[in-house]
Parts: structure tokens; C-alpha cells; sequence
């Protein structure tokens, strides 16, 4: 039979243990108001908020600070902020951040987190950083290592 304290302290670690896999599982979630589930549909979606969302000048420092050093999956010569091209891959991550920033007032930091979960979300292998200058890589699908297209229109064709 066990003591009292043996089970207090079998309470108490089981505690931590959840408490320890909650801290890991809010971890690795995207931010704020935005979960990852459907590649050609929140393409679609982030694509349309790059169009359409109007950063102030504020914000747009957000945006730069948190994508400027982070390297474009598809070309790592340049960075996210800039990529080399308006990719559908850059397209829908400079949207990504202004959802973030514009709606849910996110700091750089959590945008920078939300868009390397985004790029690990669309091609879990990982982008090699040469897409732009390989053969046939900007019309590549995300998860072939490639930018997913250069026309929103063409975005079903290439995901």
C-alpha cells in the first residue's frame, strides 16, 4: 500500500506531466485565430488579405521586423519580407501576416512563428531554397519544393 506522501507526489507529477504537454501543445500552435487545415483554400484565402488588407505604417514595420529575417523558403537569397518574386508562396504569407498584424494585433515575433508554421504546414519536407532558380520550381506545388505557382488564378493547377 502506498503512502500518502507517495501518492501526493505521484499527483503532483502527473500534474506537471499534463501541465508540461499543454505548455508544448500551445507551443506548437499557430497564433491567434488562424489553424492550418486546407493548403489550397487558405492559399486562396491569405493570397486575397495580401490584396486587400492596408497595413499603416506601423504595422508594416511589424511585418517587416518579423518576415526580414526569416529566408524565403523558395529563394533563401532574399527574405521573406521581400522574396525574390510575388510567388503565390510569398503571396500568401505576406497575407498570413497581415491578417495577424491587422486583426489579431500580433507582435513580430508571433507573425514570424505563425508564417514558419505556414511554410512547415504547406511542404513538411522543407523547401531546399533554390525553387526560384531550379527548373520548373515556381510553377511547383508547395510540397514539391516549389513556389506553388506565379498567378492566384493558377493556384488549383499547382497545389
Amino acid at each position: 500500500m502506498k503512502t500518502r506522501k507517495e501518492i501526493r507526489w505521484k499527483r503532483f507529477s502527473g500534474a506537471v506531466g499534463i501541465a508540461t504537454g499543454l505548455a508544448v501543445a500551445v507551443a506548437a500552435a499557430p497564433a491567434v485565430g488562424v489553424r492550418f487545415h486546407d493548403t489550397q483554400k487558405q492559399t486562396a484565402e491569405f493570397i486575397a488579405a495580401d490584396g486587400s488588407i492596408a497595413l499603416s505604417p506601423a504595422q508594416q514595420r511589424v511585418m517587416t521586423e518579423a518576415l526580414s529575417t526569416m529566408p524565403a523558403p523558395c529563394c533563401s537569397d532574399y527574405s521573406m519580407a521581400t522574396c525574390c518574386c510575388p510567388c503565390n508562396l510569398a503571396k500568401s504569407a505576406w497575407g498570413l501576416s497581415k491578417i495577424l498584424i491587422a486583426k489579431h494585433h500580433q507582435n513580430a515575433a508571433q507573425v514570424r512563428k505563425a508564417v514558419s508554421g505556414w511554410v512547415r504546414f504547406v511542404n513538411p519536407r522543407g523547401f531546399s531554397g533554390d525553387a526560384c532558380f531550379s527548373d520548373g520550381g515556381c510553377n511547383r506545388a508547395f510540397n514539391r519544393n516549389g513556389c506553388g505557382g506565379m498567378k492566384e488564378t493558377e493556384l488549383a493547377a499547382t497545389l
